[in-house]
């Protein structure tokens, strides 16, 4: 909790100086009369704008879990993300639009000095901010912070494209390159909001994750018993910083319900220890079946009906299949 109080503060912040930029690179325009600033301008609207409603996802994950959202408030992170990515898109295709109409008009440059000047430092803040939250994002899982981040880096790296295009004007004196270079802006930025809203709706779809699957099957694997017969139809679901793990374990028939609810315990134990981010697992446990024999290790078993052949290894291939293994 107090890492997401941490990460709303920072969004915060963050929301504040980007309507601070954004005046500066309108500024820049207003001085200048560039293209290719007024479309970075124009998609700093979509900053703040996708900040706005970023700072009230954040918000939002934070409120525990009730009768009518049981796994939480999390998947909103993901709704934030699919906005931002469906604006940035948008305002790609709005400065292309632009772009190619003020290539046909013509253009006339002022001051292209002070407008450069400007607008560097909006993007030698953009990028600062963007790599604080694409950290923060990642270390947190934070589906809303990364896409921020990676949306203001890929503004500040599109804005270096951008400065440099006004050099070449300043040097060659063809101001016909301003509006080429807001085209390419354009689809550079559109390029990254399809990419953001990708992710975001790999999100919302329950997409397996398949380096987390990986992560805690491995842990899993490592740390394995010999009762712990099998493990198949493993699932992930990501909701926002918590996971949902279900799977089903095959363990001895013949155990009582409590030995195989500690034997439970034990798995649930070694994954929420594993790393930073909760986990909920429900594991489905399965009584082993004669076919079950010649996968199993357990030693002395009073009830085996064929010998070890093999050993299943958990990994992604064998543990997220839907069916029991066993057989030679």
């Amino acid at each position: 909790m107090q890492g997401a109080r941490g990460d709303i503060r920072i969004q915060l912040g963050v929301l504040v100086v980007g309507a601070l930029l954004m005046g500066i690179k309108f500024l820049a325009w207003h001085i200048t009369g560039s293209e290719a600033i007024l479309a970075d301008a124009l998609e700093s609207i979509v900053n703040v704008a996708a900040g706005t409603f970023a700072l009230y996802s954040l918000v939002l994950a934070t409120k525990p879990r009730d009768l009518e959202h049981p796994y939480g408030h999390g998947k909103v992170e993901f709704i934030s993300a699919g906005i931002e990515g469906a604006l940035i898109t948008v305002a790609g295709g709005a400065i292309i639009v632009r772009g190619v109409l003020a290539f046909m008009a013509g253009n006339e440059l002022h001051r292209l000095g002070e407008g450069i000047a400007l607008t560097a430092v909006a993007g030698a803040v953009n990028l600062g901010m963007g790599l604080l939250l694409r950290h923060r994002g990642r270390r947190h899982h934070s589906p809303t912070l990364a896409a921020g981040g990676t949306h203001l880096i890929s503004d500040a790296w599109s804005t270096v494209a951008m400065l440099g295009g006004l050099l070449l004007i300043m040097l060659t004196g063809r101001t016909s390159i301003d509006s080429l270079f807001a085209v390419a802006f354009g689809l550079f930025i559109t390029h990254q909001g399809v990419r953001v809203l990708r992710r975001a709706v790999a999100g919302i779809m329950d997409e397996t994750d398949m380096d987390t699957a990986r992560e805690v099957i491995g842990v899993l694997e490592k740390a394995r018993q010999p009762d712990w017969v099998d493990l198949h139809n493993f699932r992930v679901v990501s909701f926002g910083r918590a996971l949902h793990i279900d799977c089903h374990v095959t363990l001895p028939w013949y155990y009582s319900l409590e030995r195989a609810h500690q034997e439970i315990e034990a798995m649930e134990k070694l994954v929420n220890e594993r790393g930073d981010r909760p986990v909920e697992l429900f594991i489905h446990m399965d009584p082993c079946v004669p076919s079950s024999c010649s996968i199993c290790a357990l030693k002395g078993c009073p009830e085996r009906r064929a010998a070890f052949h093999h050993r299943v290894t958990w990994d992604l291939e064998s543990a997220l299949l839907d069916k029991k293994h066993g057989g030679p």
